[in-house]
């Protein structure tokens, strides 16, 4: 594999020696429901399996910058095809705030999939119950080209469907691409 025309670019900024993302972190209120949100609907898999851990304090507090009291139930793993690994935490927190944020809250996140044919999956989602916001709306100036539609986990948590089959309107003129699920190596 070749490295991308702007490696060399890359190399000297930055944290030394990182490649990319290897998972993305959720905590859930309800891992059995968020195990089959995950595998039923998303159509990740189930890798393994931790916990529950013994409350240390110090670790909680010190470590994962959460109460000292909280205890660390239960994490899964989950594999999503080509992108994203899936930390999946249950905590038990004196502390816990149990409302999810939204977009424009500090801290406010979605988690956004490729799709081939986003009406094709949109249909579906809401055939399984799921909450699809309004769309697929169609994006505009450097992401033309591109349709999307959020979603919704049983818990509240925001995702996204992204679709742009002939490629976004910045791709003509850019130097430096966004990675891209269709051609994962480039």
């Amino acid at each position: 594999m070749t490295e991308p025309q702007n490696a060399v670019n890359r190399a000297a900024r930055g944290i030394p020696g990182m490649r990319g993302t290897d998972h993305v972190g959720f905590t859930v209120p309800d891992m059995g429901e968020a195990h089959e949100f995950l595998t039923e609907i998303l159509g990740c898999d189930l890798v393994y399996t931790l916990g529950p851990f013994p409350s240390t304090p110090e670790l909680m507090r010190d470590s994962l910058g959460v109460h000292p009291e909280a205890v660390m139930q239960e994490i899964r793993f989950y594999r999503c095809f080509t992108g994203a690994n899936f930390e999946v935490f249950s905590y038990d927190a004196p502390d816990q705030r149990r409302e999810q944020p939204r977009n424009s809250d500090v801290g406010g996140h979605h988690l956004a999939f490729y799709v081939d044919d986003i009406d094709e999956a949109v249909v579906w989602l809401a055939a399984q119950g799921v909450e699809v916001l309004r769309g697929p709306n169609a994006s505009s100036g450097p992401s033309a080209g591109q349709r999307w539609v959020y979603f919704r986990a049983p818990w509240g948590m925001s995702f996204e469907l992204v679709s742009f089959p002939n490629g976004k309107a910045y791709e003509s003129q850019a130097e430096t691409k966004l990675w891209d699920v269709r051609a994962p190596q480039e």
